[in-house]
């Protein structure tokens, strides 16, 4: 694919999709079946302003595929928002789902607004007005399709959707699993703030921790001593740079949209975001150098590189720069698929956004079961937990003679609340898909890259889903 070629979003998911179903067994109609989007609504509905106006939003929901229920998917407002991008949004819902072997089928919402322009009361109206909309065509609940935040929204959104939702369904007892992303206080899940960063995090460790790669890119096993580079310092560049610097990774660059800034012995992601809020920037942060362009920090010599900002960020014009070894897809397609392919030529490690920033849907996934079960985790088992260790911890120390230290004892003891259960059901959910991902790529070292593999992995899912169900012989 040369660089002057253009392709809409959704062809090119289409055409990732297609490169690796080559390397599936599937028949072509069932192919041809996943890749469609199964339902898409367009709506238009008025909203009248503060000033008194009455302005037409247009909204959409798409649903991609039902072979898991319900659909899973954010939704967005921005002024960007078109059916091509909620489309193809929703079909990689579906791929990123099937990967990390979440049980929901793809889904995908916008608002075409610019939530600035209007005020909060403007926005609840939209919010809720839209919420109305899918109710009416059936297109939210706990059981058919369950909406998150996405750009322009957030757990204030979700609030506002799932009230609107319960009091349109009167003594709906799963009612809050309509949406995720919610406040806590609204049945919200601990943990959810960070689960993006560190599900990338426990992605990219797991690939260092596999001899048979590190040895391919000539790196050491293991995260102890790589350096990292993060460009983006929004929730997810934020925490995937705090996990990468606690996990004993040295995170050496930090890029925002205003500049880059660089220090050898290391930079602390909190210091700068402070330093930020004070002065507006990250620049001329003490002790770190500033970088010419904000880009200048993809094409720094590191061993991990952390695209978390924007799309399209790495290209065919800057990807022969790019001297890392490894690159984490913290953001959605920040690299392009010329770049892929130039990546497969040098040798780089690219792995792809689809799984890596998975963490998201992951703890979505956990906040949707909670919802369903009417009890937060940790509850039942916290305290008993806490008292068979202190017993165990009791009978050892009374054996041996010996006092465990404070620091050990409290950690023995300790029993697990909601964020650790959440912290650790993503870190093992993004263990196995690591390593999923790689035994196919082993098995078959025809595939070009780990995007390609990524791909094979959700197709062969989502297909037996289907051939299971009995839709295709």
């Amino acid at each position: 694919m040369s660089s002057n070629q253009h392709y809409s979003f959704f062809q090119s998911v289409e055409k990732s999709f297609d490169k690796a179903a080559k390397f599936t067994k599937w028949d072509l109609g069932l192919l041809e079946q996943i890749k469609a989007c199964n339902s898409v609504y367009q709506m238009r509905f008025p909203v009248k302003l503060d000033n008194g106006n009455i302005e037409v939003i247009e909204a959409y929901r798409v649903q991609h595929s039902q072979h898991k229920s319900p659909c899973k998917g954010g939704i967005r407002f921005s002024d960007e928002v078109n059916q091509d991008e909620v489309m193809a949004l929703a079909s990689l819902m579906t791929y990123k789902c099937a990967i990390v072997n979440v049980p929901f089928g793809g889904g995908k919402g916008g608002i075409k607004i610019n939530p600035r322009n209007y005020s909060t009361y403007e926005l609840e109206k939209i919010t809720r007005r839209y919420t109305a909309e899918l109710v009416k065509k059936n297109f939210i609940g706990p059981g058919i399709d369950v909406p998150a935040p996405d750009y322009g929204t957030g757990p204030r959104e979700m609030a506002w959707i799932v009230d609107t939702y319960a009091s349109l369904k009167p003594g709906e007892i799963d009612a809050a699993g309509c949406v995720t992303g919610k406040p806590v206080t609204q049945g919200g899940v601990r943990g959810r703030t960070e689960a993006t960063g560190l599900g990338v995090f426990f992605g990219i460790r797991e690939v260092c921790n596999m001899p048979d790669v590190m040895q391919k890119l000539g790196l050491k096993v293991g995260l102890q001593g790589k350096t990292v580079v993060v460009q983006g310092l929004g929730n997810v560049g934020y925490h995937s740079a705090k996990f990468f610097r606690e996990g004993g990774a040295k995170v050496v660059a930090l890029a925002e949209f205003e500049g880059a800034i660089y220090c050898e012995e290391g930079l602390n992601e909190d210091e700068v975001f402070q330093h930020r809020k004070k002065t507006g920037s990250i620049l001329n942060f003490p002790g770190a150098k500033n970088l010419a362009k904000n880009t200048d920090a993809l094409e720094l010599a590191c061993d991990i590189l952390i695209p978390a900002a924007l799309e399209n960020v790495i290209n065919g014009d800057n990807a022969p720069n790019v001297k890392a070894k490894i690159i984490g897809e913290a953001a959605n397609g920040p690299c392009t698929p010329e770049a892929d392919e130039i990546f497969s030529k040098n040798g780089i490690l690219c792995v792809p956004d689809m799984y890596l920033n998975a963490g998201g849907v992951t703890v979505s996934y956990f906040e949707w079961l909670k919802n369903l079960s009417h009890v937060r985790y940790g509850r039942m088992e916290k305290r008993f937990t806490e008292n068979l260790n202190t017993h165990i911890l009791g009978q050892i120390e009374e054996l041996t003679g010996k006092r465990v230290d404070d620091i050990e004892r409290k950690f023995i003891m300790h029993g697990p609340d909601e964020q650790d259960l959440v912290h650790s059901g993503l870190e093992e959910t993004m263990i196995a898909a690591t390593r999923e991902i790689m035994d196919i790529w082993k098995e078959n070292p025809s595939i070009p890259d780990m995007r390609t593999a990524a791909y094979v992995s959700a197709i062969n899912k989502v297909a037996t889903s289907y051939v299971e169900l009995g839709i295709f012989p």
